[in-house]
């Protein structure tokens, strides 16, 4: 079995090494149900971020020099700050919809001010997408926001940024003492390691981009994920090699994967992080494929002692 290109996809994202609990998306004004006639036209500055998502029609933005053109399934960010100026260029409706937004790590700093992004995209998996924006637009309060239109709009906002990232910006000399941008630090190493495991030199390239004494920078690592960056790359080949085994490969083929030679060696590893060997791994997913609960699924609890439910990266 060759392993599927995909499965480089399993973490390569910009956000994987970001905690869930870090994160605090508000919405700030209700959703505008874009329907712009022909004659529209803009020019203002918002205060908070703006997702614009295309559905019908052709618009061209203009945000710091940079023309922008959104069609059906284009996606646009304008950063807080940003004035904007914006036309109808197709005689059908332009519609789709705006959010503004704000997206703050640990309550206090806002991601996306981390990021350098793309201002427009091509928003991935748009077959997919199209109906759930449709169902966002429609369903969205007139007046106010709820629930599901929070977990909606995290949904496309993660598939915007996933397109449209280009690189995390380097801390500023002034945040060295900021125990929340410190915290960040690591967040952003973790996604960068996480998302390329199987490179050699990915530890290296990560910790090169953070600005911190390289020392103390990989102690504070281990403090908040539980792991050397190192190691927490050895634990992230594992997780693309149970990847591997799931989908019915050999251990040997799982080890040639993640870039070990010797599969005697890789087994120790694997067990080692994972708790489990690649074998009695690969044996209780086929278990579960024919209809088995895995020992202690059903009541909730870890089958193996994975070191990734030990981290405490993101905890602050």
């Amino acid at each position: 079995m060759v392993p599927d290109k995909k499965m480089d996809k399993i973490e390569g994202n910009a956000l994987g090494g970001i905690s869930v609990n870090a994160l605090s998306l508000t919405l700030t004004r209700s959703t505008i149900k874009m329907q712009h006639s022909p004659t529209w036209r803009i020019d203002k500055c918002n205060s908070v971020h703006d997702l614009v998502i295309c559905l019908t029609g052709t618009a061209e933005y203009e945000i710091g020099g940079e023309k922008v053109i959104l069609s059906p399934g284009r996606a646009m960010l304008i950063e807080a700050g940003n004035r904007f100026i914006g036309r109808t260029l197709s005689s059908d409706l332009y519609t789709g919809v705006a959010q503004h937004f704000t997206l703050d790590v640990f309550g206090r700093m806002d991601l996306i001010a981390q990021m350098d992004l793309r201002h427009s995209v091509e928003m991935p998996h748009w077959s997919m997408l199209e109906p759930l924006v449709r169902h966002y637009r429609e369903t969205a309060p007139p007046s106010s926001t709820n629930l599901a239109q929070h977990h909606l709009f995290m949904v496309l906002l993660i598939e915007f940024i996933e397109a449209a990232f280009l690189g995390w910006r380097r801390p500023s000399q002034a945040a060295a003492n900021n125990p929340d941008a410190l915290s960040l630090s690591v967040m952003v190493a973790a996604s960068q390691i996480a998302a390329d495991p199987l490179n050699d030199g990915i530890v290296e390239s990560a910790l090169a981009s953070i600005g911190y004494n390289q020392d103390y920078f990989r102690r504070e690592f281990r403090r908040q994920v539980g792991l050397t960056p190192h190691k927490y790359q050895e634990f992230k080949r594992m997780e693309r090699a149970m990847g591997v085994l799931a989908a019915g490969g050999s251990v040997k083929k799982a080890a040639e994967y993640v870039g070990y030679a010797d599969f005697y060696y890789f087994s120790r590893m694997f067990k080692r992080y994972i708790g489990i060997s690649p074998a009695g791994y690969k044996a209780a997913e086929k278990r579960h494929r024919d209809g088995g609960f895995p020992r202690g699924e059903e009541d909730g609890l870890a089958v193996f002692p994975i070191l990734a439910r030990k981290s405490v990266i993101g905890n602050h």
